[in-house]
């Protein structure tokens, strides 16, 4: 017989839940931290004291055109897998996921950090790349389950407050890689540095196994296991065609906002050293992680505020437009950076908590992984050519020490026209949501009211009727889902 989990039992699950990313989430920086290296010199024979600092930083020898690609191919990764990840998850379970994809960000985050032993060597580069595919498999994928087991446990008035934790958790590892990589590199190096962002990977595979264990439990508990398994059984690929087109364009929305974050952020410290005189690396890196700063200290705050007046189609376009002006203010004046910085952490707040948790809103739950699997694909094929195209904008020539101006400048406009694309598709979002129904920016208690009366968005709403026998299982359905 089913019985209800005690209250505290769902915030028990989101808790280890947050910790599947956070140390994933430290990883996938630490080249954006240790830039320097990663292009400094093999050798530093002549190096000279100008002003304080070393006119040479001995590291791996990388072009910015190579740098880039460690970025690239990582969203390449996702790109492919994602979509395969996301469908096996509907298929088979949050308990396999967790398992397999934290388990391939721990293998790929080791042959990262065994790649940098192979210095100077030809073996050094496709060690890394390897690593960070192979890191891109598990880290994307990882997220789509993270996503899907919040978006069933959380529902209603509570569900942008879970994602709002999960993304704080997850950015906790990204700061505490600005403000603490550097400062362990110089100390212990950068071998061992890439090694302890590693075993922090192992700390997101322990979560993995009791997230697992408590949602077996809990699943247990409420009598939803097998009939969520059964469900699952009915899950088909060809699905997909019935997505509707609010899912699309938000997905679009999603890409095009993404698109002028993680390239910048990849870049930052750099440009922060380049443009602007007197910043160290060490301060340079502080203030590029000042995004990750911002969006770790709202992130929650703001979910619960989005709970509280829904308008979560009206806050994307709010985010995108508010984001134009940081990338004016990069390119084309010499305000302090970390005026910027914040600026765009602030609006990648808003912007995480108001969109991704607008897809379980028009999708059948029966196929979340697969709808969240296609919108990080998408989201990474946006920034894997982003990427790319910035290493072109900023040149492949490693002896250069300062990258010219103009280049950077060229670089925020691509940043630009990505937001401005991005303004288009939601406020395009907007416009199909309200002749929906408005189900993106209903208030709270209507929203609620929503849910009460279709949990989830249909597969097919072209279908009217149903037999009998159709009608039970969407009861059925709804049950399980609710």
């Amino acid at each position: 017989a089913a019985i209800a989990v005690k209250p505290y039992y769902r915030f028990l699950v989101l808790f280890f839940n947050c910790l599947l990313t956070f140390g994933s989430y430290f990883c996938f920086d630490i080249p954006s931290v240790l830039q320097d290296q990663f292009q400094g010199n093999l050798t530093c024979p002549n190096a000279t004291v100008i002003n304080g600092t070393v006119d040479c930083v001995e590291g791996l020898g990388m072009s910015p055109q190579q740098y880039n690609l460690l970025y690239a191919i990582y969203a390449w990764t996702n790109a492919v897998v994602v979509i395969m990840a996301g469908f096996l998850i509907d298929k088979l379970g949050n308990r396999f996921g967790v398992f397999l994809f934290s388990f391939l960000c721990v293998l790929g985050s080791s042959m990262f950090a065994l790649g940098s032993h192979f210095r100077g060597t030809p073996y050094l580069l496709p060690l890394m790349l390897t690593g960070r595919l192979l890191f891109g498999s598990g880290n994307g994928s990882l997220t789509i389950v993270q996503n899907r087991i919040t978006a069933f446990w959380f529902k209603g008035k509570e569900l942008a407050l879970a994602f709002g934790l999960t993304l704080a958790f997850s950015r906790l590892g990204s700061v505490l890689n600005f403000f603490l990589t550097q400062k362990f590199e110089e100390r212990f190096g950068m071998q061992w540095t890439l090694w302890g962002g590693a075993l922090l990977c192992v700390l997101g595979f322990a979560s993995a196994i009791i997230v697992s264990s408590l949602d077996k439990v809990g699943m247990r508990q409420l009598g939803l296991d097998g009939a969520i398994q059964e469900e699952s059984r009915k899950v088909r690929i060809q699905d997909v065609k019935l997505l509707s087109l609010r899912y699309w364009l938000l997905v679009l929305t999603i890409m095009f906002f993404y698109n002028g974050i993680f390239p910048f952020i990849a870049d930052a410290s750099k440009f922060i050293q380049d443009k602007y005189s007197g910043y160290s690396q060490k301060e340079a890196a502080y203030i590029a992680g000042a995004v990750y700063d911002s969006s770790l200290v709202l992130s929650a705050s703001v979910g619960i505020l989005i709970d509280y007046v829904g308008l979560r189609g009206i806050f994307a376009v709010a985010c995108a437009v508010l984001t134009l002006p940081v990338f004016g203010l990069l390119a084309f004046t010499f305000v302090p950076p970390l005026v910027s910085t914040i600026w765009l952490g602030v609006t990648y707040s808003f912007a995480a908590s108001s969109m991704w948790p607008s897809i379980p809103l028009v999708v059948p739950q029966a196929t979340l992984g697969t709808a969240m699997g296609l919108a990080t694909s998408i989201q990474m094929v946006g920034i894997g050519v982003s990427n790319l195209v910035v290493g072109q904008i900023l040149g492949t020539n490693s002896s250069e020490t300062k990258i010219p101006l103009w280049r950077w400048q060229r670089m925020m406009i691509f940043m630009l026209a990505n937001t401005i694309s991005c303004i288009v598709t939601s406020v395009m979002l907007n416009v199909v949501d309200h002749r929906q129904g408005g189900t993106l920016n209903k208030m709270t208690k209507r929203s609620e009211q929503a849910e009460r009366d279709s949990d989830r968005e249909p597969l097919n709403q072209g279908e009217e009727e149903q037999d009998e026998d159709g009608e039970e299982e969407a009861v059925r359905s709804r049950s399980i889902n609710s």
